[in-house]
């Protein structure tokens, strides 16, 4: 019984990181029109349209932006949503998982690969920020895996 929740749960995980990657990387572009990214050329506005400085992006759409707030909150919101998953798939997964630090270092580490992915194939911009919200989407999606544990542990 134990490995086919284990199963059940891998299957999950690689449903929901297809999903995310069909999300975060190509979002703006479909399946067909994937392979012409794989180029190397840059133009200047490519490497101007990625932010390499921490909570620029975030107190743009906080207090800057004049655009709708659905945009606003789509943006911001979107990104620790869309991260938040892995805090309770993962540590279903594996004990490896059950510590926050390693759910944090695990979503920093998928955020920053499609990051980096976006920068070099131009799917998308680069944005520090991302990685910041990504990371705090694991983290709070961590919290109802731990309070699950925490009241089960608590009824025996």
């Amino acid at each position: 019984m134990k490995i086919l929740r284990k199963m059940l749960v891998l299957i999950i995980l690689c449903i929901y990181l297809a999903i995310l990657t069909k999300l975060v990387l190509f979002k703006y572009i479909t399946l067909h029109e994937i392979i012409n990214h794989f180029n190397f050329t840059y133009d200047e506005y490519h490497w101007r349209s990625n932010n390499f400085v921490p909570f620029k992006t975030i107190y743009f759409y906080l207090f800057l932006a004049e655009i709708n707030l659905s945009i606003r909150i789509e943006n911001l919101v979107g990104n620790v949503i869309g991260f938040s998953p892995l805090g309770i798939i993962l540590p279903s997964l594996s004990r490896k998982f059950q510590k926050l630090a390693v759910i944090m270092l695990t979503t920093f580490c998928l955020s920053l690969t499609f990051e980096v992915f976006q920068l070099i194939f131009e799917f998308g911009s680069f944005d520090v920020d991302d990685l910041i919200l990504n990371t705090l989407g694991g983290a709070i999606g961590y919290l109802p895996f731990k309070l699950l544990k925490y009241f089960f542990k608590k009824k025996r």
